[in-house]
């Protein structure tokens, strides 16, 4: 009589016996790090090793995985398609055979936080100095957004994304840190002019988007009449551009303080009421290490704390 029950093997499980499940470890390096030389240094195998290995994932899962393209290298839609149930796969598993807790003392994982270049700004030194400190031999991985899509949760090994509260998210958010918005000159402007006639007297550096950009539909509301001079595509740019080349912006303080200490920037506080900006956390909804979780949400509230 067989050993394998009627479950085991409707589902398929039974099949599994005749796959080196060995790969998968070296199968998620290399769908995280798209290199053989990187997966192989993470995983503690040799390149040749590890290239013997990629052909042999290819010949299992009948697909090149990992492709040439142009001078670098990406992932066929099947390997993005793994990365999340790979991980969560190896996760479980290493419950399963009861090995230790997260220790972030000896911990070698590469940790994946995506957020927009302006969260990165305000962000990224204090979270950088956080994981160096408490992880000394885990890598961080900033990954750079613009607006997130669906996958953004969910591949290139992210961990966590971090967005504004305006954008929406398929699975859980929580309240990471609130902002709110100022007015941003440059400091040559007229010392007696105030935020409101900074506001209708200067070009406003502003996103160029094919929305109206948040909140400039309340300026609208308290008929502030203003006049755009210069369209850029990057919010991080705004403050940069705003106290070198002239005029005014609206901003989040965190951003524009961060900024104030690089570049001679004016900060003033709105002339009237404008709604906060928050900036929430969406974990990866396959993360399975629940002490992992725990662990970098604390770095991150750390991160947020104001200085």
């Amino acid at each position: 009589m067989s050993d394998v029950g009627e479950g085991a093997r409707g589902s398929g499980l039974d099949r599994l016996a005749s796959v080196n499940l060995n790969l998968l470890v070296p199968l998620l390096a290399i769908l995280e790090e798209r290199s053989v030389t990187k997966a192989a240094e993470r995983v503690g195998l040799t390149q040749p090793a590890m290239s013997h290995a990629l052909q042999r994932m290819r010949r299992l899962l009948n697909d090149d995985l990992l492709v040439r393209h142009g001078s670098g290298v990406t992932l066929t839609p099947r390997a993005l398609e793994l990365i999340a149930p790979v991980r969560a796969t190896l996760e479980r598993a290493a419950q399963v055979v009861n090995f230790p807790s997260f220790d972030p003392e000896a911990d070698r994982r590469v940790i994946t936080v995506a957020m927009t270049t302006s969260t990165a700004f305000v962000l990224g030194p204090r979270l950088s100095r956080l994981v160096r400190e408490r992880a000394p031999h885990a890598t961080l991985r900033i990954r750079t957004i613009t607006v997130p899509t669906e996958s953004t949760f969910t591949e290139h090994g992210v961990d966590v994304v971090l967005l504004s509260e305006a954008f929406a998210s398929p699975y859980p958010r929580e309240r990471l840190y609130d902002d709110r918005i100022v007015v941003v000159a440059s400091a040559d402007t007229p010392p007696e002019a105030g935020a409101l006639d900074l506001l209708t007297s200067q070009p406003h550096v502003v996103v160029d988007s094919e929305r109206r950009v948040f909140p400039y539909a309340v300026l609208e509301e308290q008929g502030v009449s203003y006049r755009v001079g210069l369209l850029v595509s990057d919010f991080l740019l705004v403050p940069y551009l705003v106290a070198r080349g002239g005029g005014v912006a609206l901003l989040r303080y965190r951003v524009a303080a961060e900024m104030s200490t690089l570049v001679d920037l004016r900060i003033e506080d709105a002339p009237f009421r404008l709604p906060g900006l928050g900036i929430d956390m969406v974990f990866n909804p396959h993360l399975a290490d629940q002490y992992f979780v725990a662990w970098l949400r604390q770095m991150l509230f750390e991160a947020a704390l104001p200085e």
